[in-house]
C-alpha cells in the first residue's frame, strides 16, 4: 500500500513523526521487564506518568529501580494520579522523595476545587527515558498486570517506542507537569539523530494527547475502513457518533469485531456495554468477550493499516474528563502485526451468539439499559 493511500486513515491535523522503531508488548509479563531495563539503562532522566502506582511487589520493583537511577545522578520524575493511587500509602511516596525521586500527585483533593475538578484525572500511562525510548499503553504500575500466580493476570497492550516519537511523548509529560504546578521546565532532548533520519526503524507515529483528537482519530479510521475494524476495549460505552460509524461500516460489508471484557473491575460499565450488543448485532458487528480475567487493553486496528494503542477508553470519562495519551500509526507492516495480535486474542475469546443473547433474562436487560443511560449522562 502506498504511503499516500495509508494516510487517508489519518486525520489531516494529526502529523506523523517518521523514523521510529516499535515493539508491541503484551501484559505486564512482557511490559514490566522491558520498562525496568529501560530505567536501569537511563543516563540522564526518567519520567514516569501513571494513573495507578501501587505499593505492591510490582510497585516496589519499580521503586527500587527509580531510586537506584536517582542515586547514580539520573533526574527522576514521577507523576501519579491522586485518586487512582489513593490506596497506596502516602509514606511510599515520601520514601521515594527522600531517596531523590521527585514524585508528585496529580490533582490532589481540594475542598474548593469542585466536583468536575475532582473527576478530572490523569489517566495516562507513560514511561520516557532519555528522550530516546518510551512506553505507552494501558498498563499501570501494579500487580493486577503481573502474571497469574504473581498477580491478577490482566490482559493489556503496551508499545515500546524508540525514535523521535519518544521525545514527543516526553514533551507530553512535561506539558502535564507544567500544567499541574504552573512552573516552567526546560526539556533537554539528547538525540542520536534528527527527527527525519538517523534513528532506527522507519515507522511513522502520531502522538495524541487531546481527548478530542483521539476520538476524532477513531472516527476517521472507522469511516475510512474498507475491509476490517478490530477493537479491543476495556470499557466500551461509546458515544452515538462511534456507534453509528461502527454500524455503517458493518452495513457496507466491513468486518467489524469488538473484543470486550467478560469480567470487569467495573461491573456497572460492563452492564452499560452490554446494553449496546443487540443494536450492534443487528448491523452485523461481531462481539467477543475475553474470559481469562480482566481485559484492560485500549487497542484498535483498521484494514491492517491504521492502528492505535494507549490509555483512551471508548467511554464518557475518557471523552470528557481525563488526560489521555494514545499513539496512532498508518503503516501496513505495523498494522499487520497488530491485527495478528488482536485476531489471536479473538481465538482465545468467547464469541457472543446473537440468538442466545436475545434470550437473556428481562431483569438483566433492564439493568443494562439503566447502566447505559447513567453512563451516557456521566
Amino acid at each position: 500500500m502506498a504511503e499516500s493511500e495509508a494516510r487517508r486513515y489519518l486525520h489531516p491535523a494529526h502529523p506523523l513523526v517518521t523514523g521510529n522503531r516499535w515493539e508491541l508488548l503484551h501484559d505486564g509479563l512482557e511490559a514490566f521487564p522491558s520498562m525496568l531495563r529501560a530505567i536501569r539503562s537511563a543516563r540522564y532522566r526518567v519520567r514516569l506518568e501513571t494513573y495507578i502506582f501501587a505499593d505492591d511487589a510490582v510497585g516496589q520493583a519499580f521503586a527500587r529501580e527509580l531510586v537506584a537511577a536517582a542515586a547514580r545522578g539520573v533526574k527522576v520524575e514521577v507523576l501519579y494520579d491522586w485518586l487512582g493511587s489513593w490506596l497506596t500509602r502516602r509514606s511510599f511516596f515520601r520514601e521515594l522523595r527522600a531517596a531523590g525521586v521527585d514524585a508528585r500527585a496529580f490533582n490532589p483533593l481540594a475542598l474548593l476545587g469542585g466536583v468536575r475538578r475532582l473527576l478530572c484525572r490523569d489517566h495516562r500511562k507513560l514511561l520516557a527515558v532519555d528522550g530516546e525510548v518510551a512506553f505507552v499503553g494501558g498498563v499501570n504500575i501494579g500487580a493486577q498486570w503481573a502474571p497469574r500466580g504473581l498477580g491478577a493476570g490482566w490482559r493489556d497492550d503496551v508499545l515500546r517506542i524508540e525514535g523521535p516519537a519518544a521525545a514527543r511523548l516526553e514533551r507530553r509529560f512535561c506539558a502535564t507537569w507544567r500544567l499541574e504546578w504552573k512552573t516552567r521546565l526546560k526539556l533537554w532532548v539528547r538525540r542520536r539523530g534528527s527527527a527525519s533520519g538517523g534513528w532506527p526503524g522507519g515507522v511513522g507515529l502520531c502522538v495524541l494527547s487531546s481527548r478530542r483528537a483521539i476520538h476524532a482519530a477513531y472516527l476517521r479510521a472507522i469511516r475510512a475502513a474498507t475491509r476490517s475494524v478490530l477493537i479491543a476495549a476495556a470499557y466500551f460505552v461509546p458515544d452515538r457518533a462511534v456507534v453509528r460509524a461502527l454500524e455503517e461500516a458493518a452495513t457496507r460489508g466491513v468486518e467489524v469485531v469488538l473484543v470486550l471484557s467478560g469480567t470487569s473491575d467495573h461491573p456497572w460499565i460492563q452492564y452499560a456495554s452490554r446494553a449496546l450488543y443487540g443494536r450492534l448485532f443487528r448491523s452485523g458487528v461481531r462481539i467477543y468477550e475475553w474470559p481469562h480475567g480482566v481485559l484492560h487493553a485500549k487497542t484498535a486496528v483498521v484494514d491492517g493499516t491504521w492502528g492505535t494503542v494507549g490509555s483512551f477508553n471508548l467511554e464518557g470519562a475518557s471523552r470528557r474528563l481525563n488526560h489521555e495519551l494514545n499513539v496512532v500509526f498508518a503503516d501496513p507492516e505495523a498494522g499487520r502485526q497488530l491485527e495478528q495480535a488482536l485476531r489471536a486474542d479473538c481465538a482465545r475469546c468467547r464469541a457472543i451468539d446473537p440468538v442466545s443473547w436475545n434470550r437473556r433474562p428481562r431483569w438483566r436487560r433492564l439493568l443494562e439499559r439503566l447502566a447505559c443511560a447513567v453512563g451516557r449522562i456521566l
